[in-house]
């Protein structure tokens, strides 16, 4: 019998008051010898697990709701209709959360995608060959991390040694369940292996013939900061976030003059190292289904932004302009405004910032200062240079800089604050492992504390 790679497809509703996804799981089997035999084959194969981690459970928007609204703290209020993003926000989720339960999957067919990849690069051609492959680590790599940053205890929390992350699942699998059948691997286990994969990823890519709709070197090292930054490895961070910052500007990356034209693009802006691509036939960007308003082609303003997040901002800073009312006078965030347009998912901008911080904690100026890092950002939101800053104004900057971009959870968790009342390492600020899976692995994957 042969085998099969199954590529898991997300049906999304888009009309009137019908659900956002349809609640079923279909499924489309192709033939391996036909896929992993030729160059072709794989190279389309990568195409379509860039299509699973921009899909709206992913990359596609769901991860960085999910972050916004678990952070959330009185900042910003669910709205919506839809009970599942409200459960998400009410930090009191089921065990069948379908927003849920798509993200784990979606997750896990990139990664089985990215293994069938890494199993067949002796067919695709040797010019290409450290491109795809450093591509398909790229998304392995990411997806993996998504997975314990929500999934699992924050590695700040401690003992991530023993505490349960997420199934390393490293080898090409045949089943829809991906993840059945696995024991859940330690956290430590599991941001070695991203280490690992986004290590190798940034090795394989140049800086050279990049295109932006896909991983780069650059996109490699921004992800690897990130990974340090939760591990509280400040030395990491900050040398991943110098390398990538080095590496963007020799790709010719830059600052954007005008802060608000970052966002709302059908093209990447001048900062945006990696971003989903949207348009009318092809990718997905629920942040604006979510955040936007019925004028605008999104739902019924599900998120809607509170005094106690304004009055974060200088009575100067330009970023506040990108807010805007609804008819009701309701407060929305205009990142996310216009219908097909591309979600940036790593800037320039958020480099600077990791590297401003780490440097400052440190005590070095590895690249450049924390006040030169700092100033161009607030300079562009029309504030004043500072002679000497403190790591608040540092992580505040930071918060307004990247706000409803999805850091919130992440940033809270390593910052080891909390939300709502909630604790960053309380088990109701990490989803559930869907029932589905936990039910499938029959007492294999162990449901999370709390569940």
């Amino acid at each position: 019998m042969k085998k099969n790679i199954i590529i898991i497809s997300a049906a999304i509703l888009m009309a009137g008051s019908c659900g956002k996804k349809l609640d079923l799981l279909p499924t489309q089997s192709i033939e391996e010898d036909v896929v992993l035999s030729t160059d072709q084959g794989v190279k389309n194969l990568l195409n379509g697990a860039y299509d699973m981690v921009s899909s709206s459970s992913v990359y596609g928007g769901d991860l960085f709701l999910y972050s916004e609204l678990m952070a959330s703290d009185g900042e910003l209020r669910w709205e919506g209709t839809f009970n599942q993003p409200r459960e998400i926000w009410r930090k009191d989720i089921l065990t069948t959360n379908a927003y849920v339960r798509d993200s784990w999957l979606d997750a896990y067919q990139a990664i089985n995608a990215a293994n069938n990849i890494l199993s067949a690069l002796d067919v695709v051609n040797e010019d290409d060959r450290d491109r795809v492959k450093g591509e398909a680590l790229f998304i392995r790599g990411s997806m993996f991390f998504e997975l314990v940053k929500f999934f699992a205890q924050p590695y700040a929390a401690g003992n991530a040694g023993s505490t349960p992350g997420v199934p390393l699942v490293l080898d090409p699998t045949r089943t829809d369940n991906v993840s059945a059948a696995r024991p859940r691997n330690t956290i430590e286990e599991v941001y070695t292996q991203v280490i690992a994969d986004l290590t190798e990823s940034q090795s394989l890519l140049t800086p050279v013939g990049y295109n932006d709709e896909y991983a780069n070197a650059a996109a490699a090292a921004a992800q690897l900061s990130r990974v340090y930054l939760q591990m509280e490895n400040y030395q990491g961070a900050r040398d991943q976030a110098n390398t990538a910052i080095n590496l963007a500007e020799e790709m010719g990356f830059q600052l954007a003059g005008n802060y608000a034209t970052l966002f709302n693009n059908s093209s990447n802006s001048s900062e945006d190292i990696f971003a989903i691509q949207v348009s009318a036939n092809d990718g997905a960007n629920d942040m604006h289904l979510f955040w936007s308003i019925p004028e605008f082609g999104g739902r019924d303003g599900d998120v809607a932004i509170l005094s106690k997040h304004l009055n974060l901002y200088d009575e100067d800073d330009n970023r506040v302009s990108l807010f805007y009312e609804d008819d009701a006078e309701t407060i929305r965030s205009g990142k996310w405004k216009f219908q097909y347009r591309n979600l940036p998912i790593i800037r320039l901008s958020e480099l600077y910032l990791t590297r401003a911080e780490t440097n400052f904690r440190l005590g070095t100026s590895v690249g450049a200062t924390p006040v030169q890092d700092i100033t161009p950002i607030r300079a562009r939101a029309g504030l004043t240079t500072l002679g000497t800053l403190t790591l608040d104004i540092i992580l505040a900057e930071r918060k307004l800089e990247l706000a409803h971009e999805g850091h919130g959870l992440h940033d809270l968790k390593r910052l080891k604050r909390s939300a709502d009342g909630f604790t960053f390492n309380d088990p109701k600020m990490v989803l559930p492992i869907p029932q589905r899976e936990v039910d499938a692995a029959k007492g294999i994957l162990v449901q999370n504390a709390g569940y």
